[in-house]
This record gives C-alpha cells, sequence and structure tokens, in this order.
C-alpha cells in the first residue's frame, strides 16, 4: 500500500482528481472535476447544524490539522467518514466506505454513527465522479425558493427550549402535565397570597393597637367582672327602678319644662310634681317618655297646688311597671336614698345620698302672686343632688321603694322653693313624703281633686314671734275662728298663740299649715296654746276643705 500523501495545510487547496462535497446548485449531485483543470477553491464549511447534501460521504476531521485529506484512487482503506453535526439528517443505505470491489465501485456498509466534523472544515467526498455515480435521493426539504431564507428548521433546533404541546386534531393544544403544574402553582400562589395578606393585616392591626416594639407602655387592669349588682347597691336600685321611671316634657301658652314621674299603676297612671305640669294650663301638651325611649302623650288627671302633687294618664301603652311604694314614716335619718330624674333634661340621671332629716316644713311656689299656688310640705331632707328637672321623680330607699318625691331644693343663694329655677344642688333637697302623696295620689285618680285637712282658724302670718298666732279677724272680714269648725269645737280663740302640735314646737304659721297638711281629714290633733301668758291644751279633730 502506497504512503498517503501529507495532510495540505487548512485552507490548501485540494488536489486535482478528488471530489468535493458541497451543496451544489443543481440538486446536491456531486460532479467531478475534469482532468487537468487548476485546482478548484473548497467550499465554505456548513454551519453547524446545516445538513449534508445527499450522496457526498463526509470524512472527519483528520487529527493532524483538520484538513481533509484526499483519496487516491485504488487506496485499500479509506478513511471513515466522521458522524454528521448533531441533528443532522442523513440519507439511509447512501454512506459508502472501504474498498472499491474488482469493478471500482465501492461497496455499501451499513450506516454507522457519524462522527460531528470540525466546524472550520470542509467536507470532502469520497463518492467517485464517472458513469457510475449514485443517483441524487431527495431532498427531506423543498428548495428554498428564491429570496426567502435557506435555513431549515433543523438548523433552529434549541435543545433547551420549552417542548410545544402536542396538537389535537382541532389544532387546540392539549392540557399537559407542565400546563396542570403550572395552574397549581398559580392557585398555590395566590392562596398563599391571601393568607399572607390576612396575617399581615391582622399582625399589623395588633401592631397599631399595642406598638410596634421598644417602650411600649401597658397599663395594668382589673379583670372583667360579672355584670350582676347587689340589690340594696345603688346600681342594684337603679336596674330596679329605672324601667319604673319617665320624663315629661311639658309646654302651653308661652311657656315650658321637663320633669320627672313615674308610674304608679299599670292603667297607665304617673306621679309627679304639680309644677311641672302647670305650664300646659287647659290646652297645652304633655309628652312622657319612658325609659325604653318610646313616648306618649298624657292627660291631666288631677293636680293640687297645696301638695304640689299631679296625676297624668297615658292611653294605649302596654308593658307598663308601676314603681313600689314604701312606707315613709319608717324612714330614718341617715338611711341611704336614691334620687333619680332628668336634671337639665339628662334624663335617667342616677344620685344618691342619704336622709339628712325628717319633716322639714317647707314652703314652695308663690310666683303668680297671692299665695294660691303656694305648696307646704312636711318634707324630707337629703343630700342626693337634685336639679332642675328632677321634680317628681322617685327617692328610693334600699330596697327601690319609693319613700318621697323630689320636690324643692334650697339654692346658694339663700331662696327656696320648687326646683324649676336655674339654681343647682347644694346638698338641700326635699322630698314629699310617700305617705302623703299616696292619699292625694288616690284622691285625685278617684275624684280629680285633693281633699285638705283644716283646724278652722284664720291664721296672722305677719307675726314674727314664736308660734303661729290665731287672728283677729278672717280674709274676707269675718271671725277669725270659724263658727261651728273645728277649732271653734275645741275651744281655740282669736290671738291664742299655738306652740306645739303634738308635742312638736311650731315656730311659725307655715308650721302649723305644713304639720297640719301631714294629717288626714278627721285624725285628731293635741294642741299647745299661750293664751294670756298661760298654757293650755286643747284637742281638735280635723276637718276637711276641697282643695283647689
Amino acid at each position: 500500500m502506497p504512503t498517503p500523501p501529507p495532510s495540505p495545510a487548512h485552507g490548501t487547496p485540494v488536489a486535482r482528481g478528488t471530489v468535493t462535497s458541497g451543496p451544489p446548485e443543481d440538486g446536491g449531485v456531486a460532479v467531478p472535476e475534469p482532468q487537468g483543470s487548476s485546482a478548484p477553491t473548497p467550499p465554505p464549511s456548513p454551519a453547524y447544524g446545516m445538513p449534508v447534501a445527499r450522496g457526498a460521504v463526509t470524512s472527519g476531521p483528520p487529527e493532524d490539522g483538520g484538513v481533509p485529506v484526499p483519496e487516491p484512487q485504488g487506496s485499500p482503506a479509506p478513511t471513515p467518514p466522521p458522524p454528521p453535526a448533531y441533528g443532522t439528517p442523513v440519507a439511509r443505505d447512501m454512506v459508502t466506505s472501504g474498498a472499491r470491489e474488482d469493478d471500482g465501485s465501492p461497496t455499501p456498509t451499513p450506516l454507522e454513527a457519524p462522527r460531528t466534523p470540525s466546524h472550520s472544515s470542509p467536507v470532502p467526498s469520497s463518492v467517485p465522479a464517472g458513469d457510475d455515480a449514485l443517483p441524487a435521493p431527495p431532498l427531506p426539504f423543498p428548495p428554498p425558493t428564491p429570496g426567502t431564507s435557506t435555513r431549515t428548521p433543523w438548523q433552529n433546533y434549541d435543545p433547551w427550549a420549552p417542548v410545544p404541546a402536542p396538537l389535537q386534531q382541532t389544532g387546540a393544544a392539549l392540557d399537559t402535565p407542565r400546563r396542570r403544574t403550572r395552574r397549581a402553582l398559580l392557585a398555590g400562589a395566590l392562596l398563599l397570597a391571601l393568607v399572607a395578606g390576612g396575617v399581615g393585616g391582622i399582625v399589623g392591626a395588633y401592631l397599631e393597637r399595642n406598638g410596634a416594639g421598644g417602650d411600649v407602655v401597658e397599663l395594668p387592669q382589673a379583670a372583667e367582672e360579672p355584670r350582676g349588682r347587689a340589690p340594696d347597691s345603688v346600681a342594684g336600685i337603679a336596674a330596679r327602678a329605672l324601667p319604673s321611671v319617665v320624663t315629661l316634657h311639658v309646654s302651653g301658652a308661652g311657656e315650658s319644662g321637663t320633669g320627672t314621674g313615674f308610674v304608679l299603676d299599670d292603667r297607665g297612671h304617673i306621679l309627679t310634681n304639680n309644677h311641672v305640669v302647670e305650664p300646659a294650663g287647659t290646652d297645652g301638651e304633655i309628652s312622657v317618655t319612658f325609659h325604653s325611649g318610646d313616648t306618649a302623650k298624657a292627660t291631666v288627671v288631677g293636680r293640687d297646688s297645696g301638695y304640689d302633687l299631679a296625676v297624668v294618664e297615658v292611653s294605649d301603652v302596654s308593658g307598663l311597671k308601676p314603681m313600689t311604694l314604701g312606707n315613709s314614716d319608717n324612714v330614718q335619718v341617715g338611711d341611704p336614698v336614691v334620687a333619680i330624674g332628668a336634671p337639665f333634661d339628662l334624663e335617667g340621671t342616677v344620685t344618691s345620698g342619704i336622709i339628712s332629716a325628717k319633716e322639714r316644713p317647707i314652703t314652695a311656689g308663690g310666683e303668680s302672686g297671692g299665695g294660691s299656688d303656694v305648696s307646704y310640705v312636711d318634707a324630707l331632707q337629703t343630700d342626693a343632688p337634685i336639679n332642675p328637672g328632677n321634680s317628681g321623680g322617685p327617692l328610693l330607699d334600699s330596697r327601690a321603694r319609693v319613700v318621697g318625691i323630689n320636690s324643692a331644693i334650697r339654692s346658694a343663694d339663700g331662696g327656696s322653693g320648687s326646683e324649676t329655677g336655674q339654681a343647682g344642688s347644694i346638698g338641700l333637697g326635699f322630698a314629699i313624703p310617700v305617705n302623703q302623696a299616696k292619699r292625694v295620689a288616690e284622691e285625685l285618680i278617684n275624684t280629680g281633686k285633693a281633699t285638705h285637712p283644716v283646724i278652722g282658724v284664720t291664721l296672722d302670718m305677719d307675726y314674727t314671734g314664736d308660734g303661729a298666732r290665731v287672728g283677729t279677724k278672717s280674709s274676707d272680714g269675718g271671725p277669725a275662728v270659724t263658727e261651728g269648725g273645728p277649732g271653734d269645737r275645741a275651744g281655740l280663740e282669736a290671738g291664742d298663740v299655738i306652740t306645739e302640735v303634738d308635742g312638736h314646737r311650731i315656730h311659725s304659721g307655715d308650721e302649723l299649715i305644713v304639720k297640719t297638711r301631714a294629717h288626714r281629714p278627721g285624725d285628731r290633733l293635741e294642741l299647745t296654746v299661750e293664751r294670756d301668758g298661760r298654757e293650755k291644751s286643747f284637742s281638735l279633730v280635723l276637718g276637711s276643705s276641697d282643695g283647689d
């Protein structure tokens, strides 16, 4: 075997008589170069992934420089072709290797694994020129149209690109596992975002309320306790009494006012002060507001200025809760009491105190002149704060029972009277004893008017000495001692000075009236009288007169 010539340098033209491979313009068939022609310029190296023309056999790059070595005629062992580039199609059964047989044609061999050629090496062909050259097989792709790209889909292959979803017959993409995984990841991300947002909102609210750390001051506080209170506590008394207390708004001809009252029975009768409803007159309006917030119109059943009491009635109101009446004779000085009312229209106001004194004679009213609206009360004194708007409200004992009706206060200016004025409380409040109020209320409900107990004498209200002096004549010019009246029957005379009633000292005419009004008609009184410098005792049965 002759020694093969040395490999030409890279880029050196191949010796004449050697067939070069490359995509010829006439369809890819290798054309033998005629003898005697000049050495052709080797074709440029195909681009990476470029398909090799069918019918051409490629040889691998030699190890000495990567220049292809021409295969001489009659060479017994030609160099096996290198494998084509990855992805380059090779026509089946068209690759030849090995020695020619006797007729000079190449012996077909099975297709071997191609080797990748060098990117810069030309691809030689081992196909001989002549009549016995193999015909060109059909191209896997049609020849490119002039003006279009000559790149094939194989040249655009990217092994790392995502695999497109297989197509259905309709052309729609199938729901592949990768797409389902992507959807699941997206749903999970959305759910995680929602949960994180909620947790972040809660944490943010907590930090905003309690501080974000550092020096956060948190003050000690008592734990929550049961809401129930002892029945005899102020809270317990108020809880039981408030549903029975009402607020009255009264308006009349050029005058209006606010007061308090409480429910007497389930028929709709409400007890209050006379001076609360007096502004309504005969054609005014009275509105009652219950603790529940419900309101109803009320009408006057009866009123009495001498006792400063009045009864009004509401109709078509259900669910009324009457107030329990106590006994004012059982009250002792120092007993705890609770006052409920609407001072300055602040309804449902609760104050507390004690009984400061009993049988405190007071007079209230008289603003209209003539003394017709003056009330005489043998009152309970309390230091529970009472203010304008409390009038007519209940004064309660420790069992939430009514023992008095709040009516008057002593003001800081030294005056006394009903608390319809705008002076505030200085701890001197007065209430009508419930025993007296009960009798008057019953009379007002049953007859529309109240009766007043009388002794049948006219008093000298200008007398400044100690006690109550009987006048010399009546207001109409008649005798001061009514003929046939209680005083006349008991033996009283004009000029007598009454100093005691039932053992209680009397200092003025007002006090005598108060003590008399504290009794019922028909009650018997024991009087101590001074006459001509000597004391005498008289027993007197009270008479009756219709109240105004």
